[in-house]
């Protein structure tokens, strides 16, 4: 995607759809942080870039979420075709498994599917 510039509102379809996914992504980090340590998702917080498509020369948006210390913490992509993809990283230890290291929450899907998930590496304990 090619960044056309910096916008600050969705439009209206995708706010909506921006909140659901922000919802998942903060459920899904309160499943894989420690009790109280699960960072705070908010669509609100994502600053947004309109995009052109490169293929099809239609538009898009990409958001990025910062840390206190500027730091990109996570991007939700709401793709020309209607899709997204979206990361918020956690770098924490997973809660039940000291077997595995929890690197993120992802989100992906469209206006009628949204799916949600962990991303898990090896962890160095037990």
């Amino acid at each position: 995607m090619v960044a056309a510039g910096v916008s600050r509102q969705l439009p209206a379809e995708l706010e909506v759809l921006g909140e659901r996914i922000a919802a998942a992504l903060q459920q899904e980090a309160e499943r894989f942080a420690a009790a109280g340590a699960a960072p705070k998702i908010e669509l609100a917080t994502a600053k947004f870039t309109l995009v052109t498509d490169p293929s099809n020369q239609r538009p898009g948006y990409e958001g990025i979420w910062r840390n206190a210390r500027n730091d990109r913490c996570g991007t939700l992509t709401f793709n020309s075709d209607g899709s997204f993809f979206a990361e918020y990283d956690l770098f924490c230890p997973h809660p039940h498994d000291t077997r595995w290291f929890v690197e993120m929450v992802t989100a992906w899907g469209d206006n009628k599917t949204l799916r949600c998930e962990a991303q898990l590496i090896p962890g160095l304990g037990g």
